[in-house]
């Protein structure tokens, strides 16, 4: 138990301070393409959800 509180402990402190880090850093105009991605992410539940079924019963 004491070795997962460690462990978590250290993952919460590098979240800390890597998330400020990044957000400094990150390129500023840069455009992303949520709307491209979005349309992926329904697509991609269903071929999650249809594989899982399958692994449930056939493995």
């Amino acid at each position: 138990m004491g070795a997962l509180l460690t462990i978590l402990a250290v993952l919460f402190v590098a979240l800390i301070i890597i998330v400020p880090l990044v957000e400094r850093y990150a390129p500023k105009g840069e455009s992303r393409g949520y709307g491209t991605l979005s349309r992926w992410i329904i697509p991609l539940v269903a071929l999650l959800l249809v594989l899982q079924i399958v692994r449930h019963y056939f493995f």
